[in-house]
Order: C-alpha cells, then structure tokens, then sequence
C-alpha cells in the first residue's frame, strides 16, 4: 500500500510541475473533463486531493504505529479535507469572478481622449480613449463640425453608428 502512496504522490507532484511550465496548454485539454454542475470533480481539485492523499498517506505509514485500515481512513479523510480547500479558497472564487476587456461604444460617451489622427470639419479622423487599464483606437467625426489637430484632448459627445462624434475639450 505504501507503493501506492508513494505513485500518488509522484505524480500529483509531476502533474503540478507539469501545468507550471504548460498550464495554458494543459488547461485547455483538461476543460473537456468537467463534468457539468459538479464542480466538485474538475481536475485540480481531484489531483490535489489525490496528492493529499497519497503525501497523508506516506507520512502516516512512516510516523505513526497505526494499522493500514486506519492509515488509510485517515489518509481520505484529509484528502478529503483538502480538496474542499482547494475547491472553496482557489475554484470557486475563480469561478464566480469574471475579467473582461470588452466594452460596449454606448460607454464611451462623457469619455475624455485625444486626437491621434486629425479630425477635420467634415470627415473622419482618429481618437485615443483609455478604457479600464489600456487604450482604444475609434474613429472619429468632429461634433461642433471644427477641425482638431493631433494631440488635442476631446470629449466623446456622443456615437452613432459605430463612429464617436467627438469636440474639443477645453480645460
């Protein structure tokens, strides 16, 4: 049994080095493992208990005077344990957070920016607007109907049809 141990282990340990150096790429082969509404069973939470299992497992074999039965009861009972951790600390909060760049041009509007391609009186140029942590590129019609040079800072009155009508921004 203690071989067992042993090969449990080794191998959650190498599953972890492993998804260190290519997590994306294993991440990705291991979605389709989910089962549908038991979250309990992805992978990480299986394989860290498994490793639980098999670390509990050794160390009770070697430490303790108690008899296979219980060095076993007592090494799923941690395993146990610790992928209730593992699901509760690290998948569920992952699960019910969500990180999204994208943006709908309705929230543009009040947006405050600069002229990155001149905008002429009739026509169209380009404006730089940040959003959240980066930049946006949109393209740009003067609003007053004046001309606006690259660098002037703008407002986004208002977008219609894919385009931002913006006007200078005086401050």
């Amino acid at each position: 049994m203690e071989t067992i141990f042993w090969w449990l282990l080794a191998g959650g340990a190498i599953f972890t080095v492993v998804s260190v150096l290519i997590g994306d790429v294993l991440g990705g082969w291991l979605d389709g493992l989910e089962l549908p509404g038991l979250d309990w069973f992805r992978p990480v939470v299986l394989l860290g208990a498994m490793t639980a299992f098999g670390g509990a497992g050794v160390l009770l074999t070697k430490y303790t005077g108690l008899s296979m039965n219980w060095v076993v009861l007592l090494a799923l009972a941690i395993a146990f344990v610790i992928g209730v951790l593992v699901f509760f600390a690290f998948i569920n909060p992952m699960a019910n957070s969500e990180v999204s760049s994208g943006f709908s041009m309705r929230e543009l509007t009040g947006r405050i920016g600069e002229v990155t391609v001149p905008v002429p009186e009739v026509g169209y140029g380009e404006v730089m607007i940040r959003l959240g942590a980066g930049n946006t590129i949109h393209t740009a019609s003067s609003f007053d109907h004046k001309p606006l040079a690259a660098g002037t800072r703008i407002v986004v009155v208002e977008v219609a049809e894919g385009v931002v009508r913006v006007a200078y921004l005086d401050t």
